[in-house]
């Protein structure tokens, strides 16, 4: 009898002990586009880039075992509240629309939101600017929500899967501008096909209710993981690693003001 009693015990134990570690296995959601310098593959086709960086420091932080899972991005809020992922981890705004299906932590970073079109174009970033032109955004973002709230003036607004995908049609003509994420923007700028073609006309006006305060990780209403990554990103902001890893990509802190947290 007492061996049996040992047997549960252990076996408990056994279970108990699978159970934590498998609480400790977070599944984080992302896009698999390039969004440089935040993602990027490299030729074996691993990702790196700032946001998989500070992924892997807040997770470490944490103590968590964070793993990576490719989800398109207007699957990610349905993959999150259907447990197919835990978080989601991909320059994805905090907005009052979102935080009715899911929650956030606390931001992570903040940018400018900005408008590029064609060299040799002269033209604004504000409904003046953008009247009668095509306007690509990617879709089911804030800069769509954006662009369909103040440039109801636009001949046409189109959607792509993809920031990549608009950025191309940018370059070959197909539509008069974009808007986008700036420092996203700035390294297509930068780029061969970016440098020949186009140039930026400016930063759009805040909207807070629509861009939110900046980009958090999402995660099912209610869970405590919302608080474990929160002291995460805390902890890399007050020991230096945030900055360490920051000063790779960027000449800038990319967190933005206090002001602009959640």
């Amino acid at each position: 009898m007492k061996t049996i009693v040992k047997l549960a015990a252990a076996a408990a134990l056994l279970a108990a002990t699978a159970g934590f570690a498998s609480a400790q296995t977070v599944k984080v959601g992302f896009s698999p586009e390039a969004y440089p310098p935040f993602w990027a593959a490299d030729a074996s086709g691993k990702w790196g880039g700032w946001e998989v960086e500070i992924i892997d420091a807040i997770c470490t932080e944490a103590k968590l075992t964070c793993e990576l899972t490719p989800i398109p991005w207007d699957g990610l809020i349905p993959a999150l509240t259907t447990k197919k992922i835990d978080a989601i981890m991909n320059s994805m705004s905090i907005t009052d629309e979102r935080k009715k299906t899911i929650d956030f932590t606390d931001k992570y970073y903040n940018t400018p939101t900005a408008v590029i079109g064609p060299k040799g174009e002269s033209f604004t970033a504000d409904p003046a600017g953008m009247k009668g032109k095509i306007i690509g955004v990617q879709v089911s973002t804030t800069h769509s929500a954006y662009v369909k709230k103040h440039f109801t003036e636009a001949a046409e607004i189109k959607e792509y899967q993809t920031q990549d995908e608009a950025n191309q049609d940018l370059a070959a003509g197909r539509i008069d501008a974009t808007q986008a994420d700036a420092i996203a923007l700035d390294a297509f700028l930068q780029s061969d096909g970016g440098k020949a073609c186009c140039d930026l006309k400016g930063y759009v006006a805040p909207d807070l209710e629509v861009l939110g305060p900046g980009v958090g990780a999402g995660v099912r209403q209610g869970d405590p993981l919302k608080d474990k990554f929160n002291a995460g990103i805390k902890a890399i902001r007050d020991d230096g690693k945030y900055a360490e890893i920051t000063k790779k990509y960027f000449d800038f802190d990319v967190y933005g003001s206090d002001a602009a947290a959640n």
